[in-house]
């Protein structure tokens, strides 16, 4: 189908780093005063569930294209628990608030969405992860 490649690189002057798709960023850093960071950007925990959550907005989006419908307001708010050493995301709650143009029921809409995003599915699986 498909594979996605992304860069990092550090951002001059600083301990965070510059994540590059394209033309799109991202700045990956750690909260200000903590083994360097700065708090410019986001820390792996977050861009975790915005990964999560960006996802699932996408396919709500592409299914109700499918559908014909219209999205009005979509809201998604996403938490991930961590624990262990090392530390490892443990669970992942993600709630979706969809409503739609013509005032019709979204929850068909949200449950093709759930069946088919990505990064949900991916980490229900345990992808394959390798270091090199």
């Amino acid at each position: 189908m498909g594979t996605t490649t992304i860069e990092y690189r550090n951002l001059p002057g600083t301990a965070a780093a510059v994540g590059r798709s394209g033309l799109h960023c991202v700045i990956a850093d750690r909260p200000e005063g903590r083994t360097g960071g700065m708090g410019l950007g986001f820390n792996g925990g977050e861009l975790l569930a915005l990964a999560l959550g960006g996802c699932f907005c996408n396919d709500v989006r592409y299914v109700a294209d499918e559908m014909g419908v219209e999205v009005e307001d979509l809201r998604v708010s996403v938490e991930i628990d961590f624990d262990g050493e090392p530390t490892l995301a443990t669970a992942a709650r993600m709630t979706a608030q969809c409503t739609l143009a013509d005032g019709s029921d979204a929850t068909s809409l949200l449950d093709q969405a759930k069946a088919r995003c990505t990064i949900a599915n991916s980490l229900r699986a345990g992808v394959p992860v390798s270091i090199d």
